[in-house]
């Protein structure tokens, strides 16, 4: 990285940082602290929804994940316009007329404290460890740039998030999150343009997209019924939206960005923009992961995006092995470049030759075969070495083919989804500990300004758990499913408690508190015997299957326990 890159670099997250202090400093009370005084407008509380959910994993490992498995993923969105209706229809309209502070207010409201303490606990849990991985994946990032050690970066950044979250609360969070995702929006819709600007003067979109087809890309829906395949129209239809709606409507993250907004209208408002904009957004994304595969159709690839692996193997004695190994890609890269303009002349001439598509998957095997053994090289070397490079690919791409001035650029935009999201999950796991737990439980009358500063304390304290969480993170299978995986373990019990309270008004605290017990057991169980103990890919059932079994165990249970007990007092 060039001076130039540095100085837009810490430019653009210091200007965020000071001016969300600026702007928010000197909050009074609980209200103006956790909810911005509800004054926020409809467009802000869209841009805020979707910057909270838009993490530097979505930026760091989505492009990674469509390099390696092409577009599939964005099956997992698709419930997600569909569960923003029935959240701004259902849910919205009894947040506002309780007048909560978090969503799980509302279940001691419905049902009792300990439904509510339940609930509240198993979002801690979840955001908890997944506020610790979305400081992980920036350190990545900086690791790679600096060589420095994980442990100090996540303490670093750590820090600086933990630093306008206290000061300014949710409308640090709020104000700040119009600058980020200008940022964001603007940074990759330039490495977009750069990525077509880069590739042979010859090729047009639908040439690369073409080359991106040959190669098992351009694979977006798959409409087959088997449970087994992680991604499909139904998982995503079915399970992402029982994802969704658990995370929209039941996460304070997520809530806690709506419940500041001006009235019903204009909260309702903002998740229907997320609606709309949501799905293109991670189209485009993915799009733009595409996009660098078929750009490194080209141009030189590493056998290991990671870095850090290659210095390991310098070191060692399979330096000459991985060398040899090098050689061979380099050889089969000219290969494929030669294969891929051949290609591109034919299509030129409105041609798809199947022999030619043939012959590139036949050298992309090649390719696989050359990285496994690289990566078995690699596991010589050091066996507890992370091997899988999905979160690198696109972080290789910016630093070693964008212009100077843009590669700070793009720097600034993953760091600023990563501390937008950390500064949401940090207020949201502060604010449902102090409210629903601390406030709750209380048997004393304390001052408003007694609550903010119990805030605060929280913020600094689930900052201080979420930055060791991530001293102690590892790479899973790629960073975004991680995260994704980890929710899918939560949200469906966590679902079914509220639509049982919104839908199923016969149904008691009692019966819902056992039923979700039970029902947060089985998922453990069933994630464990399923998918845990299989190798990636080799899964017995997709991950997002997860919340849709959730939700219906804690429906169907609380329903028969109910009943149960209806009949037994009769």
């Amino acid at each position: 990285m060039k001076q130039l890159d540095w100085i837009i670099l810490s430019i653009t997250l210091l200007f965020i940082i000071f001016y969300g202090v600026y702007k928010t400093r000197g909050s009074q009370n609980v209200e103006e602290y956790l909810l911005d005084n509800k004054r926020t407008p409809w467009w802000l509380v869209g841009l805020s929804v979707m910057a909270t959910q838009a993490s530097a994993i979505t930026f760091l490992s989505t492009p990674g994940q469509a390099y390696h498995d092409g577009m599939g993923f964005v099956q997992f969105y698709f419930g997600l316009p569909i569960a923003m209706v029935v959240i701004s229809l259902v849910f919205i309209p009894i947040y506002h007329k309780v007048k909560v502070f978090t969503a799980y207010e509302y279940l001691e409201k419905r049902f009792d404290l300990k439904t509510r303490s339940l609930a509240a606990l198993l979002f801690l849990i979840q955001r908890g460890l997944a506020a610790g991985i979305t400081i992980y994946a920036p350190s990545i990032i900086l690791s790679t740039l600096l060589g420095w050690n994980l442990t100090l970066l996540n303490i670093l950044i750590g820090i600086s998030v933990i630093f306008y979250t206290y000061i300014g609360g949710t409308k640090a969070v709020n104000v700040t999150q119009k600058q980020q995702m200008f940022v964001i929006m603007f940074g990759m819709f330039i490495t977009f343009y750069l990525i077509l600007h880069m590739l042979p003067n010859e090729m047009t979109i639908s040439n690369a997209l073409h080359i991106a087809g040959a190669n098992d890309k351009m694979n977006i829906v798959d409409f087959s019924f088997d449970t087994e395949t992680r991604y499909t129209f139904w998982s995503g239809i079915t399970g992402g939206f029982f994802l969704m709606l658990a995370y929209f409507g039941t996460d304070q993250t997520q809530v806690g960005r709506y419940l500041s907004g001006k009235s019903d209208r204009e909260s309702q408002m903002g998740l229907i923009l997320n609606g709309f904009l949501k799905v293109p957004m991670q189209f485009f994304i993915l799009l733009t992961g595409v996009m660098v595969f078929v750009f490194f159709q080209f141009n030189p690839v590493p056998l290991n995006f990671n870095s850090n692996n290659r210095a390991l193997i310098e070191n060692s004695n399979y330096k000459e092995d991985y060398n040899k190994l090098e050689g061979k890609l380099n050889a089969l890269s000219e290969e494929k470049k030669e294969y891929n303009l051949l290609y591109i002349d034919h299509l030129n001439q409105n041609f798809d030759n199947p022999i030619l598509r043939n012959k590139l998957k036949e050298l992309a095997g090649k390719e696989k075969d050359l990285r496994d053994q690289a990566k078995e090289l690699i596991e010589k070397v050091d066996p507890k070495a992370e091997t899988n490079d999905k979160d690198y690919v696109f972080l290789h791409f910016i630093l070693h083919y964008l212009p100077t001035g843009l590669i700070g650029l793009l720097l600034a935009v993953i760091l600023s989804a990563a501390m937008s999201s950390s500064a949401s999950e940090l207020t949201a796991l502060a604010s449902t500990t102090s409210i629903d737990l601390y406030k709750r439980n209380l048997k004393t009358v304390k001052t408003e300004k007694h609550f903010v500063n119990a805030t605060r304390f929280f913020i600094l304290t689930w900052g201080i758990v979420a930055i060791l969480f991530a001293c102690v993170c590892t790479l899973f299978e790629n960073l975004i499913q991680l995260v994704n995986i980890l929710g899918s373990i939560f949200y469906g019990t966590v679902l079914g408690i509220f639509l049982v309270g919104f839908l199923i008004k016969y149904v008691k605290g009692k019966a819902i508190f056992w039923s979700a017990a039970i029902s947060q057991i089985s998922i453990f169980f069933i994630y464990f015997y399923f998918i845990h103990r299989h190798p990636s890919g080799q899964e017995k059932l997709g991950y997002l299957w997860l919340n849709f079994i959730g939700a219906t165990l804690t429906i169907v249970l609380s329903s028969g326990f109910q009943f149960v007990l209806n009949k037994k007092r009769h």
